[in-house]
């Protein structure tokens, strides 16, 4: 049986803070006046707030076959993300004031979990424990290096996905916690082929739909063809690209015996949170 490794003095703080309420600084290329970063933070911000609701739903359907310590935290957890979804509905409601057809990109996201909804409760939790080990290793990424990513964006923006970052590592192993304790009685074979099947399936749909929505947001600019999409891979794939940057921590989920938690980042926690002025907040 596997050991929760989630460190005991780690918190889920729910911070109900509100970010873009103003359109006007916030540009129809707001990433720098670069569509490339622009479209690829647009596509995925598309994907979180029906994924979000995904999770909660996924992880709320065993809250109560879990232990006292787990459901708190399963609670922070729900409330986190529901703040989340709200403050990208908000982000892609700008995008939509820009002229892209947001609610088609949100729509595909839908369809694709619609689809995923007819799984079996515990295959559902095992997307959730990829798609959470996807956002917090990203999340990682941007708060590693002070949000460089965002540099380029407005204020508030950055402010967003910052936020957000923080929130994600700190609920980064309740899902899989979730899924270790109710997936006890199985074989350790059979739960690590289960997590890791869902890993690659949950990674090639999630990249297939980002891929799909930034090509709608570059054709609504006008731009196609092979030099756009060479601009794309050479900022994600290239080097210092944020997804090359998050690969040697992809592959760390297919490890036998893989905790989000081996991984301790609350050194980054720590210092983004002083960064953000977001250590008291609650």
């Amino acid at each position: 049986m596997h050991r929760a490794l989630t460190p005991a003095d780690n918190t889920i703080t729910v911070r109900d803070l509100r970010f873009n309420r103003e359109p006007a600084k916030h540009p129809r290329w707001w990433h720098g006046g670069d569509p490339v970063p622009t479209a690829f933070f647009n596509a995925l911000s598309c994907t979180f707030p029906a994924g979000e609701k995904f999770f909660m739903d996924s992880v709320r359907a065993y809250r109560r076959e879990v232990g006292p310590a787990l459901q708190a935290q399963i609670k922070g957890f729900l409330a986190q993300e529901a703040v989340h979804s709200r403050e990208h509905a908000a982000f892609n409601q700008l995008a939509a004031d820009s002229g892209y057809d947001v609610e088609r990109l949100e729509r595909r996201t839908k369809g694709v979990l619609d689809f995923a909804r007819k799984r079996s409760k515990a295959r559902q939790l095992a997307a959730t424990c990829a798609l959470e080990h996807f956002t917090a290793i990203l999340a990682h990424e941007l708060l590693a290096g002070d949000s460089a990513d965002m540099a380029a964006a407005p204020a508030d923006t950055e402010r967003l996905w910052s936020w957000h970052a923080i929130e994600e590592i700190e609920h980064k192993a309740v899902a899989y916690d979730t899924f270790l304790a109710v997936t006890a009685d199985m074989t350790r074979l059979r739960r690590y082929v289960m997590r890791c099947f869902a890993m690659i399936l949950a990674t090639v749909i999630l990249f297939t739909t980002i891929r799909a929505s930034m090509a709608d947001l570059y054709r609504a600019d006008g731009l196609k063809g092979p030099r756009i999409w060479g601009r794309t891979i050479a900022y994600l794939f290239g080097r210092g690209g944020i997804l090359r940057r998050i690969l040697p921590a992809w592959l760390t989920y297919f490890r036998p015996g893989f905790h989000p938690w081996q991984h301790d980042d609350r050194d980054v926690l720590a210092r983004a949170q002083a960064r953000l002025g977001l250590e008291a907040a609650a």
